[in-house]
């Protein structure tokens, strides 16, 4: 039988692996805050890949029928 020693040991491994595995995850599905450009010229631009969908009011599309 393993000892608690061991067993610990075991059991930390499997943890650090995990999170490690998580941390190299996230790291790849974000970017580097540094790498997008800077405020100003974001607001002197704009953002092209932002679209204000709630610029649209739907309220306007919908007919009611008055019976």
């Amino acid at each position: 039988m393993m000892s608690k020693k061991k067993l610990f040991f075991l059991f930390a491994l499997i943890f650090f692996g995990a999170m490690i595995y998580i941390t190299y995850d996230i790291s790849m599905r974000t970017t580097f805050p540094g790498s997008k450009p800077q405020l100003k010229e974001r607001l002197l631009h704009g953002d092209k890949q932002q679209n204000d969908t709630a610029a649209v009011d739907s309220l306007d599309k919908v007919q009611f029928n008055d019976d």
